[in-house]
């Protein structure tokens, strides 16, 4: 029996450079190998209020890249989040064993609550419950997660230990992070800061459907440094997260000249852009198309996102089903 994998991306925006490194590369080569539900977290986007115009643009698009992408519907169960309503109903059994202190001590709530303090909602407090929901609906063992989602999921682990032990059953999975490589990806931003981001402006990513010329223009912008001061110097952080971008799709030679040109201290980085920027093209063209034709196919849009919720409904039923009858919701009539 295939070991079950779940995750899913909120729908605020075009997919970047970001999410395919840090997630859907892997999800290609987990539907080949695993039972898999990837899900589009509509549920998680109303954290902040988005107009039902653009979610619903917002929706029909990420689904359209998941698929241009290479998602195949026939190998793994792709759905919206707001076709299942029992991850709604989960939700709300694990928000009642979920506790204020431990919710308020996550890192991205306090993050939020500095940054938007005129918008401190409950969605936002109890954001990793509903992740575990997602989840543990569908009993999941492995969860391909960024670097940013690490606490989410070891709480996850937390809500479904502490529902096993509460009701004195080995029920819920402990799902842990997985990913082909030895460490979970973070693709960095292009101004010079952390990850790559939506949050952080347009200029901060690269998006899987970017036309060639602002791709250009984003790349020659991109942060770097004055130089190194002398040979052997270490990387800024800006520059180093250049040579990062060249890792995901420059070729070996390419990231060894300038490595070495920086080393002597020669380095020119409108060389080094130039060449990163030639090389991103080259990556993003064909994804680009695809994208842009899978958009164009309303109809083969709508039979997709209701073959996965078929497919996501029949599996929740059965949790929830479940987890009523340990909880003790026992039906007393015909």
């Amino acid at each position: 029996m295939k070991e079950t994998v779940v995750s899913g991306i909120r729908p605020t925006g075009k997919l970047h450079l970001g999410n395919y490194f840090g997630a859907f590369k892997n999800f290609l080569k987990l539907q080949e190998q695993f039972e898999c539900y990837f899900f589009i977290a509509d549920y998680h986007s109303l954290t902040t209020h988005p107009n039902p115009a653009d979610l619903k643009g917002s929706v029909k698009r990420v689904l359209a890249e998941y698929i241009a992408l290479g998602l195949d519907p026939e190998k793994c169960t792709v759905y919206l989040q707001s076709d299942v309503p029992e991850t709604a109903e989960l939700y709300l059994f694990l928000n009642m064993n979920a506790y204020m202190g431990e919710l308020e001590r996550v890192t991205s709530f306090k993050e939020k609550a500095r940054t938007q303090p005129n918008n401190i909602n409950a969605g936002l407090l109890t954001y990793p419950v509903l992740m575990a929901a997602d989840i543990l609906l569908h009993r999941g063992i492995k969860v391909p997660v960024g670097k940013d989602q690490e606490q989410h999921l070891e709480m996850t682990r937390t809500f479904a230990n502490r529902f096993n032990r509460l009701y004195n059953i080995d029920y819920f999975p402990e799902p842990q992070a997985f990913t082909f490589d030895t460490q979970l990806v973070k693709v960095p931003g292009l101004t010079g800061g952390g990850k790559m981001s939506k949050s952080a402006g347009e200029s901060d990513s690269i998006y899987l459907d970017e036309p060639a010329a602002s791709l250009n223009k984003k790349i020659m912008r991109a942060v770097s440094d004055s130089g190194p001061a002398e040979a052997g110097a270490p990387k800024s952080q800006a520059v180093q997260n250049l040579f990062d971008l060249m890792g995901l799709v420059c070729n070996q030679n390419t990231i060894s000249f300038f490595d070495t040109e920086h080393k002597n201290g020669s380095i020119r980085y409108g060389d080094l852009k130039k060449q990163l920027a030639a090389d991103m093209e080259t990556f993003v063209a064909p994804l680009r198309d695809n994208i842009e034709a899978m958009l164009a196919n309303d109809k083969k849009l709508t039979e997709i996102a209701q073959f996965g919720a078929e497919k996501a409904r029949k599996n929740a039923q059965k949790t929830l089903s479940e987890v009523r009858e340990i909880i003790g919701f026992s039906k007393f009539y015909l």
